[in-house]
C-alpha cells in the first residue's frame, strides 16, 4: 500500500441544482466556454492534478500546500470577477493518503472535503497544518475560526477561513499571516481554469454525476404523497461537548414541528427521523424507507453563545442537492435561525402557506435562549419515559418556567408530566400522593390552554376522556390535529378516545394514517391496532398486533397486558400465563392492569370484558 503526504483541495459548487434546474444547457454552456477560452493553464501553472470528480464537487491534489492555497485564491478571485452567479467553497488539508491507482484516499482527503462543507460560499476553509504551511507565503489574511468537531473524523482539528469580501479593516483585525510575497498576475487573470477544466472532464464523462444514489420511487415502501414530502434527519452535534447532543436534538425536533404544521408539507414524525441518530446515512435508503421524496440533513454547533447552523436539502429522486446553506447567529438569535431555515425549505419546495400558516410562521412560545435551553434539557428526559426520568424533566421545565411563566411549551410539558405520571401510577417519584399529582396536571394545563400547543391539547382530550367526556374529547383531538396537521401522536391520541368510546373501526383508519406519518412507530401502532381489534372482538388478530408490538420492541412492554387477557378470553389460559411470566420479571403487570381497570370504557360491555380477561390471566381478584 503506497502513502504520500499531500495537500488536498476539494471544492464545491454552491447551489448548482438550483442553477442547472434554472437554466441546465445555459450553465453547461457558460462553464464550457471558460474552459475553451484560457483556464486550463490554472491547475497545471500550479501543479495540481485533478484526482476525481464526485457530483458538483471536485478533488485536486498538489505536492505542496502553497500551491494549493494559491491556486484556490485565485479561483474565487477568477469566479466572483466574471461570474457573480457562480460561488465555490473550497476546503484544503496537508495529510497522509493512500494511493490507489490514480485515486487517493485517507483523513487527508476525509478532511479537506470536511473543510470545504464548512465554508462560506465563496470562502476558503483551510486546516491548522495546512495553515502553517502557508502562513507568511500568500497575501491573504485568514480568520481563526477555532477547533471544530469534523464528522466522522476522530480528532478536533483547528480551522482557518478566508472569505473574499471580508471588510478590509475588519480583515486587518483578524489573526492573518503576513505578505512575503505577491500572487503573480498571471494567476490572477487564470481563475477559472480549475472550473473549466471540471467541466470539459464531466462533458466527457457523460452525463453529470450525482452527489447521492437516486432513490427509486417504485422501491420505496409508501407511495408518495400528493405534496412536498420531508423528512428531517437529526443533526449532528458539532460542537466539543457531547453533553450538548439535547440541544442539537431540540433544534431537530423545532424544525420538525415548525414544517409539519403547514398543510401543504407531509412530514415524518419525529420518532421515525430520530431512529437514524448515529447512523451511517444512506440518503436513498432513508427516502425509501420513509416514503419520501426530500431529505433534510444538518448540524448544529453550539460555542458559548454562538451558534452555527449547517442545513442542507436533498431531492432523493434525482441525488441532488436543492439548496445548502450555513447560518450563524448567537444563542439570542436562535429562534430567528430556525425560521430562516424552515422558511428557506418552504421556498425551495414551492409550497403555499394559508393566511393563518403565514401569521404562525416564526412565532415561537418563548424568546429567552435560557428558558429554551432548560426547556431542551427537560425534554430530552421526558422523551426518555421512565418515571426517574420524568422527576428530571419536571426540575428542569420548572426552571424554564421560572425564566419564562408563560412559555406554552413548557406549561404543556409540565402537564403532560403530572398527567403520565397520574395515569401511569408514577406519582411517588414526584414526591406526591395521585390526587395532588392529577391536580397539578389540571393546574398546569389550564395554563397551557391559554395559547395552546398540540401536546396540551392531547392532555386536554385525554383528561375529558378519564373523566367519560367522550365527546368533548373527540372533538379536543381534533382540535390538536388542526394544529398540526402532520402530528402523529394527535393521530394516535384520537384513535384511542375513539376506541375507548366504543368506535373501533375509526380507531383502525386513524392508526393507519398514523403508521403513514410515523413509520419507525410500528410497536405502538400495532398495539393501539391490537386493542381495536380486540374491542371489534377478532381476538386472533388482535393477539398477533400484540405479539407483532411485543417482537418490534421488547422494552416497550405495555402490550403483555392486553395480549394476557386475550389469550384468557380466546380459552388459552396457559398462554396468559406464559405471557405474564415472560413480562412480569421486569414490568409490573399487576400495576398496568390495575391501571387498565379503572379506564372508563363508554360502553359497559367492553369494561366487563376486559376485566373478565384480567381475572381469567390471573391479574386481577
Amino acid at each position: 500500500m503506497e502513502r504520500r503526504l499531500a495537500a488536498i483541495l476539494a471544492a464545491d459548487v454552491v447551489g448548482y441544482t438550483a442553477l442547472m434546474g434554472a437554466d441546465e444547457a445555459g450553465t453547461l454552456e457558460r462553464l464550457s466556454r471558460l474552459r475553451q477560452d484560457f483556464l486550463e493553464l490554472l491547475i497545471a501553472e500550479h501543479h495540481g492534478r485533478v484526482v476525481k470528480l464526485m457530483g458538483d464537487g471536485i478533488l485536486v491534489e498538489f505536492a505542496s500546500v502553497v500551491d494549493a492555497v494559491a491556486c484556490a485564491l485565485a479561483w474565487q478571485a477568477g469566479v466572483a470577477g466574471r461570474d457573480g452567479a457562480l460561488k465555490f467553497r473550497i476546503g484544503i488539508n496537508l495529510g497522509d493518503v493512500i494511493v490507489e491507482g490514480e485515486d487517493i484516499h485517507g483523513d487527508g482527503v476525509n478532511v479537506a472535503s470536511r473543510l470545504e462543507g464548512l465554508a462560506e460560499p465563496g470562502a476558503i476553509c483551510l486546516s491548522g497544518d495546512a495553515f502553517r504551511q502557508a502562513k507568511g507565503k500568500v497575501e491573504a489574511s485568514f480568520e481563526d475560526l477555532g477547533e471544530q468537531t469534523l464528522k466522522n473524523v476522530a480528532e478536533p482539528v483547528r480551522v482557518y477561513q478566508w472569505v473574499s469580501d471580508m471588510p478590509a479593516a475588519k480583515r486587518a483585525r483578524r489573526r492573518s499571516a503576513p505578505a512575503k510575497r505577491a500572487l503573480p498576475l498571471p494567476v490572477l487573470a487564470g481563475g477559472f481554469a480549475l472550473v473549466v477544466i471540471m467541466v470539459g472532464l464531466l462533458l466527457w464523462q457523460g452525463p453529470w454525476p450525482l452527489r447521492e444514489e437516486p432513490a427509486s420511487e417504485a422501491e420505496m415502501a409508501f407511495p408518495l404523497p400528493d405534496r412536498p414530502s420531508i423528512a428531517v434527519l437529526p443533526f449532528n452535534n458539532m460542537s466539543n461537548d457531547p453533553n450538548q447532543d439535547y440541544f442539537a436534538d431540540g433544534m431537530t425536533e423545532d424544525l420538525i414541528t415548525d414544517l409539519s404544521k403547514i398543510s401543504g408539507l407531509f412530514v415524518i414524525a419525529r420518532n421515525s427521523s430520530f431512529a437514524y441518530k448515529e447512523t451511517s446515512l444512506d440518503i436513498a435508503q432513508v427516502a425509501k424507507e420513509l416514503g419520501v421524496r426530500y431529505v433534510l440533513e444538518g448540524s448544529v454547533r453550539r460555542a458559548g453563545g454562538q451558534v452555527r447552523i449547517n442545513a442542507q436539502l436533498i431531492d432523493a429522486a434525482t441525488g441532488g442537492h436543492v439548496w445548502a446553506e450555513r447560518y450563524d447567529g448567537t444563542l439570542e438569535d436562535v429562534f430567528d435561525l430556525q425560521d430562516q431555515v424552515t422558511r428557506q425549505i418552504v421556498i425551495a419546495l414551492s409550497v403555499s402557506l394559508t393566511s393563518n400558516e403565514q401569521l404562525n410562521q416564526g412565532k415561537a412560545t418563548t424568546r429567552d435562549p435560557e428558558a429554551y435551553d432548560a426547556y431542551l434539557r427537560g425534554w430530552a428526559h421526558y422523551r426518555r419515559n421512565t418515571h426517574d426520568d420524568y422527576a428530571k424533566a419536571r426540575q428542569y421545565f420548572q426552571k424554564a418556567l421560572q425564566i419564562d411563566p408563560y412559555y406554552s411549551a413548557a406549561l404543556a410539558a409540565m402537564a403532560a408530566t403530572y398527567w403520565e405520571s397520574y395515569y401511569r401510577d408514577w406519582y411517588t417519584a414526584m414526591g406526591l400522593d395521585r390526587v395532588s399529582t392529577r391536580d397539578r396536571a389540571e393546574d398546569y394545563l389550564e395554563l397551557a390552554l391559554v395559547n395552546p400547543t398540540p401536546l396540551a391539547v392531547q392532555v386536554s382530550a385525554k383528561m375529558m376522556v378519564w373523566r367519560g367526556e367522550f365527546d368533548e374529547a373527540i372533538a379536543e383531538a381534533r382540535k390538536a390535529i388542526a394544529l398540526d396537521p402532520n402530528n402523529a401522536n394527535s393521530r394516535i391520541t384520537l384513535a384511542e378516545i375513539l376506541l375507548w368510546s366504543g368506535r373501533p373501526r375509526e380507531a383502525l383508519e386513524l392508526v393507519d394514517w398514523a403508521r403513514r406519518i410515523d413509520p419507525h412507530n410500528e410497536a405502538y401502532h400495532a398495539y393501539v391496532e391490537g386493542l381495536a381489534e380486540f374491542a371489534l372482538e377478532d381476538l386472533q388478530s388482535a393477539a398477533a398486533s400484540f405479539e407483532r408490538a411485543l417482537d418490534l420492541n421488547p422494552a416497550f412492554r405495555v402490550p403483555a397486558v392486553p395480549l394476557a387477557v386475550t389469550f384468557a378470553q380466546m380459552g388459552q389460559a396457559d398462554r396468559a400465563r406464559d405471557v405474564i411470566r415472560l413480562y412480569c420479571e421486569e414490568a409490573d403487570c399487576h400495576a398496568a392492569a390495575a391501571v387498565s381497570a379503572r379506564f372508563p370504557f363508554r360502553r359497559e360491555n367492553d369494561q366487563e370484558r376486559f376485566v373478565e380477561g384480567l381475572v381469567r390471566a390471573g391479574l386481577s381478584g
